[in-house]
């Protein structure tokens, strides 16, 4: 059988970085407060000179890099955004053209925080057909643009940067071999109102700004979050037991803890970046698993379970043997 094998993963993130105390300067709120409700200390926030393609393009030639591979390797992109360089085109061709590759798939998917794992499952069933071989497949955000920064239960939550992997199409056992095992993906449109951005296109022509109802957001994320995961798990064939690492969307330490323990997972099994990166969206998981791929935690053979829920609401987890 073709299994989406990950060759090599990469990250960028911008070159300023902003503690909770730089915010207490000009927001109402302060370090402690932060920590204690969310967990998060640092985040990078985007210069003008800074846009999603670019910390996407500087993500991809890191996971190339890693994988051995060069950019004309690359026959399909595929970028999740919810900031996306234009209305169109897709930022994904902007990358595409950034890197040097003159013909290939190249488009983006919109899932918010949720982005990343749909476009790994876009990603492995195009690879799995055989008719493309290589992908990139990223997660970039530049989520400071629609921030309002006045307002501080949601300012301070949120960061900017770009992950990306690459995938391979590859014959696999199909009861040890290397790659993607399963993903499963969901969507619940009804809860639009709960975390949303005031604007669009279509409707105001304005870019507008994130608006969310962060208690009822939390009591969503723990339970789908820790229910998706488990069936994914099951689809797989696998248990809780089986799982090496957890590499969670970077939302709050609270739902991190939650559905660690709601699944009956060790802490110690759960990569955490929030405290350093914030909630970047698209971008939160990517950037994780390259930072545990890259501090040598999460090594070949391990079992790995992606997960993130994001607006719409939308929610999804993969389960991969590196």
């Amino acid at each position: 059988m073709i299994r989406s094998v990950v060759l090599g993963t990469g990250s960028a993130l911008p070159e300023t970085r902003v503690s909770n105390a730089d915010l207490a300067e000009r927001l109402d709120t302060s370090d402690e407060w932060i920590v204690e409700r969310t967990g998060i200390r640092f985040r990078h926030i985007a210069q003008p000179h800074e846009t999603t393609a670019t910390l996407a393009a500087d993500a991809c030639r890191g996971a190339l890099l890693s994988s051995g591979l060069v950019a004309q390797d690359i026959d399909l992109i595929v970028l999740a955004t919810a900031t996306p360089d234009q209305t169109f085109p897709a930022t994904a061709t902007k990358v595409q053209a950034m890197l040097g590759i003159d013909d290939c798939v190249a488009f983006d998917v919109a899932a918010v925080c949720s982005g990343f794992l749909y476009a790994v499952q876009v990603a492995d069933a195009m690879l799995r057909t055989g008719i493309h071989r290589r992908a990139l497949v990223i997660g970039a955000e530049t989520f400071s643009r629609i921030l309002d920064w006045e307002d501080r239960t949601t300012a301070v939550l949120f960061g900017d940067g770009a992950g990306a992997i690459v995938l391979e199409g590859q014959e696999s056992d199909a009861d040890t071999g290397r790659g993607i095992l399963a993903t499963k993906l969901h969507a619940d449109g009804r809860h639009n109102d709960l975390l949303y951005v005031d604007g669009g296109p279509s409707t105001t022509g304005t870019v507008g700004k994130l608006r969310m109802k962060g208690r009822e957001v939390f009591r969503h994320a723990v339970v789908n979050l820790a229910a998706v995961m488990q069936e994914t798990l099951v689809i797989a064939g696998l248990t809780p037991d089986d799982v090496d690492w957890v590499v969670p969307h970077q939302a709050n330490a609270r739902i991190l803890d939650a559905t660690s323990r709601k699944l009956g997972l060790p802490a110690d099994k759960v990569v955490v970046t929030v405290d350093r990166h914030a909630n970047t969206s698209a971008a939160s998981v990517p950037l994780a698993l390259d930072t545990a791929v890259r501090d040598g935690r999460i090594v070949p053979g391990q079992i790995v379970v992606l997960e993130a829920m994001g607006g719409g609401f939308t929610w999804g987890a993969a389960v991969v043997r590196f």
